[in-house]
């Protein structure tokens, strides 16, 4: 992808009045959490680099250090207090770093983090137009809080800085109206809004255009997008977006069980562009617990929807979230998730136990599954699951797939890998005379497969 170019100035001739609050120095941007997180991560550098900042991709050498949050759970939050601490090495080394909290953890602790006196800067996700200047008054000593959330802000207007020109994500809507009673998302995120339909394909197009090969669409609820002027829904985007850049690959994440429409199946299961892939959250498969988790549906109503995937898309591939030992989750509760589990054998699941987050209203109902039982639950939920992937991965073993390069394997250079437009990763033996690249589609026959892995010999 090119470079961005900031414009040409003479320095000498320009007064310091006019010239970009960052000209000259650097800022490094560093990541926690989601998809959306490392999208809004773009979005921020976008914002700085129109306003004279150059990135860097080591905080050794930076003048702004921003930490982009996420508060989903108790550990996500750890995990930053302890790099805000690591930081420390920093400003001792340069006396003037400036060193900020952005997104999610950042709109949930708001002042607290300047109390604690880690942070010049907190930035809520839907503040970061005011970043520049709030960072170039922290130059001269002031501290900044930015956090007030937005009904309009979908940043739809602003060109992200993207490194990496294989895959991309693209944000089509902000915030959610769902209010899971576990989640903090509608209190860090603010409620739901959409962007234009002909921005988000515009996008899609310019990124076909610099040789991107890959569009993921993000929102919390990508099912309820909804372009207010034309009244397009979610499939419509889809379609669109299809249509636009027939040999893109489009994939999305995260749609709702409850508002998962036939039409978005029908539109997934008409073209080519769109992966065969589908993320879809299950959580609990008791009722009892989804009820309690304010999740808007019944067991047999997810049940239905996977069996009319599947009718439409056979060789579809599904992934899942379930927490364990919600509250009040009886053994009972936890064999009906099991039941479920191996009921529609999903490709990969994200698992974890149950992490009580403050001002939810889950956080009211007590957290009254003992920890040991809670990390036994998920063991076995982790066990069945490495299971039910180990036998479908398997199935793979003698097919031909096509794999989009992603790069060298991490654990061997000597192998590269990518993934199929079902998401599975491939490895396979790297061939320099073959001549392909990052971002190339090749093909590839499975000769063998783990629980998490296929591998493959080019043909």
């Amino acid at each position: 992808m090119p470079e961005i170019e900031l414009p040409i100035l003479d320095l000498a001739a320009t007064p310091p009045s006019m010239l970009p609050l960052g000209m000259g120095k650097k800022v490094y941007v560093e990541t926690y959490g989601c998809s959306m997180n490392v999208s809004d991560s773009e979005i921020v550098l976008g914002v700085m680099h129109a306003n004279g900042y150059a990135q860097t991709d080591t905080p050794d050498n930076a003048d702004v250090i921003l930490i982009n949050t996420c508060s989903i759970r108790e550990n996500a939050e750890h995990k930053v207090h302890t790099r805000l601490n690591m930081l420390k090495y920093y400003r001792k080394r340069k006396a003037d770093l400036v060193v900020g909290v952005l997104g999610c953890m950042a709109e949930r602790l708001r002042g607290k983090l300047l109390e604690e006196r880690l942070v010049d800067v907190v930035v809520g996700p839907d503040e970061y137009r005011k970043l520049p200047t709030l960072v170039d008054a922290a130059f001269d000593g002031s501290k900044g809080v930015a956090v007030q959330l937005s009904r309009i802000e979908t940043y739809e207007d602003l060109m992200p800085v993207r490194k990496e020109g294989r895959s991309a994500f693209v944000s089509i809507s902000r915030g959610c109206d769902k209010f899971c009673t576990f989640c903090v998302v509608p209190f860090t995120r603010g409620r739901e809004r959409s962007r234009s339909m002909s921005s988000v394909v515009d996008e899609v197009k310019m990124l076909w255009d610099q040789g991107f090969k890959e569009t993921t669409l993000l929102g919390q609820n990508v099912n309820s997008y909804r372009d207010d002027t034309s009244g397009a829904d979610f499939a419509d985007l889809l379609a669109a977006c299809a249509k636009a850049t027939p040999h893109m690959r489009l994939r999305y994440s995260t749609p709702h069980p409850q508002d998962m429409s036939e039409k978005l199946i029908e539109t997934m299961a008409s073209y080519d562009a769109i992966c065969k892939f589908i993320h879809v959250p299950l959580q609990s498969g008791s009722d009892r617990i989804l009820e309690l988790m304010n999740r808007t549906y019944r067991v047999d109503h997810y049940l239905r929807l996977i069996e009319r995937i599947r009718r439409a898309m056979p060789m579809v591939s599904l992934s899942t979230d379930i927490i364990a030992g919600f509250c009040t989750e009886t053994e009972d509760d936890h064999r009906m998730t099991m039941d479920v589990m191996r009921e529609v054998r999903y490709d990969l699941a994200y698992m974890y136990a149950y992490s009580p987050r403050e001002n939810t209203k889950a956080w009211k109902m007590g957290d009254d599954v003992p920890h040991d039982v809670k990390i036994r639950r998920l063991n076995e939920i982790i066990e069945q699951q490495v299971q039910i992937s180990g036998q479908l991965f398997a199935t793979n073993v003698g097919a031909v797939e096509e794999i989009l390069v992603d790069g060298p394997s991490k654990r061997n250079t000597m192998e590269w890998q990518g993934r199929t437009d079902t998401n599975r990763v491939v490895i396979f033996p790297h061939d320099h005379l073959r001549g392909y690249n990052v971002g190339d589609l090749v093909t590839a026959r499975i000769v063998r497969a783990s629980s998490a892995t296929l591998f493959g010999e080019l043909l």
